[in-house]
């Protein structure tokens, strides 16, 4: 079996337009693209594509050409627009998430409830076009995953709705909270909100993965770069169902403590878990002078290693920390509400190639279970695994 994947290799950021002509570039087609966005009750525009180069690199470019608009849309016009509209589920589905990923964004920067959110210009029309056109043109492209490099981001200032603004954009940095990025070294702006918003919902960020590359498509931005062909990458390929497990690189820091305070060590455990680590870990040792010692392990996010490791040396009796990078092999994992007949419960689904090979329940779920209907939790637990059976029984 052989798993499709979309490598987005974004060295020069990501905007919507950039997406959507990459998408086109790699074969979907624009008339088909055309048929499909006259679904949605929005006009006064037309789609133009052409083939153009920056820095002697063919690409494509979709421009939104659009007639003179004198309102702006809410989230919530935009959010009805699509929910009535004659698109296919998948299709509206994502749409609206990305759409309420922006939404969320500009609430937060504004300092405002998300229905009051008003789209300067991620309402207008051009925006509208992009973010469903990508909807649109992922459903016919049928990648089995997506993949995103980290992106870049730049520094400056550039000209909105209600002035200039420095870069990055406040809601493109509000989007990308807690996502991995670069230092774009770069005055202009690379990463938009709207090509942010795409490559957080849509995409896994990680390094290139092991595949055999099919195709490469580009999809060329408005500008021309100094420093820098204004082009979004892609690289659609695919792998074999023996290497189509999840990979990524994770931080592994450790120490050795012979000196550690028990109830540092019990806060110290609390504030790492707290803080953002995967995970984290106690053993015993034997240590020099016949000292009984602890050492300390902790799994971090990669780009996360000097922030962990500060943390150690401060909040510990450590005066070293050792750190490696290492490859990490995961099932891939996703949380699911069963429902059971003491109620709903959390659970979470680990597949694998995208056979489902276990479900477990969310101790924090089933803990409120039993507070609630008064049984003990092992007999909770039981309740919900046996809620899960069904779910290997549909995958058969």
């Amino acid at each position: 079996m052989k798993t499709t994947i979309l490598y987005l290799d974004s060295f020069s950021g990501i905007s919507g337009d950039m997406f959507l002509g990459l998408l086109v570039d790699l074969g979907v087609a624009p008339e088909r693209l055309r048929e499909e966005l006259a679904k949605i009750p929005l006009h006064g525009y037309r789609l133009e594509v052409s083939r153009q180069g920056r820095k002697g690199i063919a690409g494509t470019k979709v421009d939104v050409v659009c007639e003179p608009q004198h309102h702006h849309r809410t989230w919530t016009d935009i959010d009805r627009m699509l929910a009535q509209s004659a698109l296919s589920p998948a299709v509206i589905d994502l749409a609206r998430r990305i759409f309420l990923r922006i939404g969320q964004a500009e609430a937060k920067v504004h300092g405002i409830a998300l229905e009051k959110v008003h789209f300067h210009e991620v309402g207008a029309v051009d925006s509208i076009v992009d973010v469903v056109g990508a909807a649109i043109g992922l459903e016919m492209l049928q990648a089995d995953e997506i993949l995103c490099a980290p992106l870049p981001l730049n520094q400056g200032r550039v000209a909105c709705a209600h002035g200039d603004i420095p870069l990055p954009a406040p809601a493109t940095l509000e989007i990308l909270r807690g996502l991995p990025v670069v230092n774009g070294r770069s005055d202009k702006e690379l990463v938009t909100p709207t090509g942010a918003a795409i490559a957080a919902e849509i995409a896994r960020f990680a390094e290139l993965p092991d595949m055999t590359v099919r195709q490469v498509g580009y999809g060329v931005g408005s500008r021309d770069l100094d420093d820098r062909p204004n082009l979004l990458r892609g690289l659609l390929g695919e792998r074999s169902a023996d290497i189509s497990r999840e990979r990524d690189r994770v931080c592994v820091l450790e120490s050795h403590l012979d000196d550690a305070n028990p109830e540092w060590l019990g806060a110290l455990m609390e504030r790492l878990l707290t803080a953002g680590a995967l995970d984290a870990a106690f053993a015993p040792l034997q240590m020099k002078k016949n000292r009984p010692g602890v050492r300390i392990t902790v799994i971090a996010p990669v780009e996360r290693e000097e922030e962990f490791a500060s943390l150690l040396l401060r909040e510990s009796s450590a005066s070293g920390v050792r750190s490696q990078a290492v490859r990490r092999f995961k099932l891939h994992r996703e949380s699911r509400t069963l429902t059971t007949t003491l109620g709903p419960a959390e659970v979470k689904l680990f597949t694998d190639g995208g056979r489902l090979l276990r479900v477990t329940p969310e101790f924090e779920s089933c803990r409120q279970l039993a507070e609630r209907s008064g049984r003990p939790l092992p007999e909770v637990y039981r309740v919900v695994e046996r809620a899960a059976e069904t779910l290997f029984t549909n995958e058969d």
